[in-house]
């Protein structure tokens, strides 16, 4: 018996012959003069004219024939093709991954569907934020992120001070050395939030996006190994179209 997938494989090149012989079909059947043909004979008016030899020119294409080839190329794409889809109807299998069964019986189709998916999902995941591994973070539940553990840190402003190097004299003033000191004049308390994951959770959820592609692939894989009856379509298409 054909497996599916040996059908699959076929269907592309019988697909791309079907179309090169349609297009050249329809290239003869737009060329009037393959589709003529003339046959003509010269009698002279008595026996003393000139004797001239008969002409002809050959039909070299017919309408008939043509249909017929072309009936032939697209019942072999059509016979293929049923063949294909009415497997892809019983084709089913489970997507297991470490003995766990994700899904169970997805149809082929299905299963093409589902890798598009998951492979574009996994480009996400690649590039998901995470925490800055220079920080201590924990899941608060008020806020549903992660924060660290507050950090004080002091505020200090300049207080202008001064210092009496010399007293005022009755010649001379005082002088006076002036300069900033630097006080406490509070403490900053920081906690900084985030959105984004622990780096090990988004390698966790890579790992098993790509777990779950390689079962899928397998799955397709095993899916397409159902065995193909053979459809016979084509013969009923044209008998009708041409009949």
């Amino acid at each position: 018996m054909t497996k599916l997938n040996q059908v699959i494989a076929l269907e592309k090149g019988v697909k791309a012959k079907t179309v090169q012989d349609l297009a050249e079909h329809q290239r003869l059947l737009q060329v009037p003069n393959l589709l003529s043909g003339i046959a003509r004979s010269y009698q002279p008016k008595d026996d003393e004219g000139e004797q001239l030899p008969p002409e002809s020119t050959r039909v070299q294409v017919k309408v008939d024939e043509v249909l017929g080839r072309t009936a032939k190329s697209l019942t072999r794409l059509l016979d293929l093709t049923a063949a294909k889809d009415w497997a892809n109807c019983e084709a089913r299998a489970d997507v297991t991954v470490d003995g766990r069964v994700v899904i169970r019986q997805a149809p082929v189709t299905y299963l093409l569907f589902l890798e598009k998916q998951l492979t574009e999902l996994q480009g996400i995941v690649r590039r998901l934020p995470v925490l800055d591994p220079a920080e201590e973070w924990e899941h608060d539940a008020a806020s549903n992120a992660y924060k660290t553990r507050p950090v004080q840190t002091v505020r200090s402003k300049k207080v202008p001070r001064n210092h009496v190097v010399a007293p005022a004299t009755p010649q001379h003033p005082a002088q006076v050395q002036v300069w900033q000191e630097d006080i406490v004049a509070g403490t900053w308390t920081t906690t900084k939030f985030s959105g984004a994951i622990p780096a090990q959770r988004g390698v966790e959820i890579s790992e098993r996006v790509g777990a779950l592609i390689e079962a899928v692939k397998t799955a397709r894989e095993h899916a397409n190994l159902t065995e193909v009856t053979d459809v016979h379509v084509g013969e009923d298409v044209f008998g009708f179209v041409f009949g």
